[in-house]
């Protein structure tokens, strides 16, 4: 049996927008929920969100009836933590802060076993293979694992282009919090000035056969970002979408 078809890979493939959503509760139970919501991809952040790999395996196991696919975000680009999170069971990971093409070819190497790789061959006993009962897994999963990096500085932004060739990288996602920041604009993505290089990047993504992925929060930002052609475009935060809807029900009735 080989490993399973990565379907949101494929769909990146195909060139159909993913519209996604970010999960910064680390709990097993709001992923279990957000699950039947109805996006393409969930994002299980381990960079910001109070993660470890047990709460990221227990996300993706309540994941695992849903039809949207689990992207894990690990905290930092280094080969034993991308190592842990496929072995338990994820298949797109999305690694933060990208500054080189030399960044870029050794966090695919760390996605793909030997000879072509450095990724462990450890996953008999792991949730990646069903616990041994997939059988052809190490010989199928280099072809069904989704790599997408994160582009959020100067930077990896003068780099991008380096990055664009590494063969083995299917999107590049840009994060305007830190772009912005990074620009000397505190947070604020939406000046033009950091607008105007997150719409070139997205399409020199896309020119370069790469899917480009972003995450908009508020209406204006996430329209802007789907004018721009983002393909897999995160919309929300799971953790705003609980506290703006709280604060404005408690507000109404109060009121009242």
């Amino acid at each position: 049996m080989p490993a399973p078809t990565n379907t949101f890979k494929q769909a990146l493939a195909d060139g159909q927008r993913q519209i996604g959503c970010w999960m910064s509760f680390a709990e097993a139970s709001t992923a279990e929920v957000m699950g039947t919501a109805g996006f393409d991809w969930l994002v299980i952040d381990g960079e910001h969100g109070p993660n470890d790999i047990r709460s990221i395996r227990d996300q993706l196991v309540a994941l695992a009836a849903s039809d949207s696919h689990p992207v894990v975000r690990v905290p930092v680009g280094e080969t034993w933590i991308i190592k842990q999170a496929l072995d338990a069971g994820a298949q797109t990971v999305l690694i933060p802060m990208v500054e080189s093409a030399e960044q870029a070819q050794d966090i695919v190497r760390a996605c793909q076993y030997p000879p072509h790789g450095t990724r462990g061959v450890g996953a008999t006993a792991a949730r990646a293979t069903m616990f041994g009962s997939i059988s052809e897994y190490v010989q199928t999963a280099d072809q069904e694992i989704c790599v997408l990096l994160q582009v959020e500085n100067r930077a990896g932004i003068a780099a991008l282009d380096e990055i664009l060739e590494v063969e083995g990288v299917d999107g590049v996602f840009i994060g305007p919090a830190d772009l912005s920041t990074d620009m000397g604009f505190q947070g604020n993505s939406a000046a033009p000035e950091v607008q105007a290089v997150i719409k070139d990047a997205l399409s020199r993504i896309k020119a370069a056969g790469k899917a480009p992925g972003v995450l908009g929060i508020g209406e204006e930002a996430i329209q802007g970002y789907s004018d721009m052609d983002a393909q897999f475009l995160a919309v929300g935060i799971d953790v705003l979408i609980l506290a703006q809807a709280s604060r404005a029900l408690a507000a109404r009735w109060k009121e009242t």
